[in-house]
């Protein structure tokens, strides 16, 4: 436990260092990086930096820490190193929601966020039901192929309703959900994320220890915790419903919850007490750095979705292939 806290005061400032350093970097006014004189003598550079830069910076962190904790507890929980939100479906539930909140239901805030909160605990829900009744395998394959196929019939909703979609109004939307982007992000969404999102990561945070037992065998899990299936049910619950707030608004970023649950790992062992506030700022390090790297490259911004996954495949094939590297069952 010692060494584990020793190992992340070096995250912890790289961290600080990437969230100061990012309210520098952009392509106004000149490319890369902002000067701090310019900063001090342009009042439209202190503008930009203060409605677009930081809550963009906000969003990108939290967003992150949230689909690393989400990883981490779906991980633990149904002791299956595979998994993440848009493995299980939530994150394609949660796209399809808000999809059909702006093609459907007049795309509305409310009717965004309800529409992809509902589709986001069904798609959890179909997956898990799904594999309850798949025949062969073990749990951790049917899991797998239960949510790779509700994950799929959600894309294929998705695509519908991109296909009804109106092409000059609702279409560029349904493309942000496809592709999953931070552009546009003002205060009022970040509030709006946070809102949600922070009292989600408090319980996750609080019930971290509680990971360690639910990760059990379910025989030593009910002999040791009285209520279980309720603690399963709350970590759930707020996994889900964070992602989901999460994905209305940064549409879909895949591979942070499923590789930075692993680098944590790595760095920190198995125990949820060290791994998760680990994982938390990894997450949010790992997403924010994308997103950096998205709006400073190019004259045009790079989809966020395609760093994530790029970087992602890699840092997780660069693990596989490692010798000491184990997959590890929470």
């Amino acid at each position: 436990m010692g060494s584990g806290k020793i190992k992340m005061f070096p995250v912890l400032v790289f961290t600080l260092i990437l969230l100061l350093g990012s309210v520098f970097l952009g392509r106004y006014p000149s490319p890369f990086v902002t000067r701090f004189s310019d900063i001090m003598g342009d009042s439209l550079v202190r503008q930009v930096i203060l409605d677009i830069r930081i809550p963009r910076i906000i969003m990108a962190f939290m967003a992150g820490m949230v689909l690393a904790a989400s990883g981490t507890v779906f991980q633990m929980i149904f002791r299956n190193p595979l998994v993440d939100a848009g493995f299980l479906g939530v994150s394609g539930g949660a796209a399809f929601g808000a999809s059909l909140g702006i093609v459907i239901l007049g795309g509305s805030i409310s009717a965004i966020q309800g529409a992809a909160a509902l589709f986001a605990f069904s798609g959890l829900g179909l997956s898990w039901f799904i594999a309850t009744r798949i025949r062969f395998g073990d749990w951790v394959l049917r899991l797998l192929l239960s949510g790779i196929a509700v994950s799929a019939m959600f894309a294929s909703g998705t695509g519908l309703l991109k296909y009804l979609a109106d092409p000059l109004r609702e279409l560029p939307e349904l493309t942000f959900w496809l592709l999953g982007g931070l552009w546009g992000i003002t205060w009022s969404d970040t509030l709006q994320v946070a809102a949600v999102c922070l009292p989600c990561l408090l319980v996750i945070y609080l019930f971290r220890w509680r990971l360690n037992l639910l990760s059990m065998q379910d025989e030593t899990i009910f002999s040791l915790v009285a209520n279980a299936s309720l603690e399963r049910l709350l970590l759930l619950l707020a996994a889900v419903l964070a992602t989901s707030a999460v994905v209305c608004k940064t549409g879909q970023v895949g591979w942070v919850g499923l590789i930075v649950p692993h680098m944590a790992r790595r760095l920190c062992g198995s125990d949820a007490q060290t791994t998760l506030p680990v994982s938390l700022l990894l997450g949010g390090f790992f997403l924010l750095f994308c997103d950096d790297m998205s709006r400073t490259l190019l004259s045009g911004e790079i989809p966020l979705g395609i760093l994530t996954s790029f970087i992602g495949a890699g840092l997780f094939l660069a693990l596989l292939m490692n010798r000491q590297f184990a997959l590890k069952r929470g």
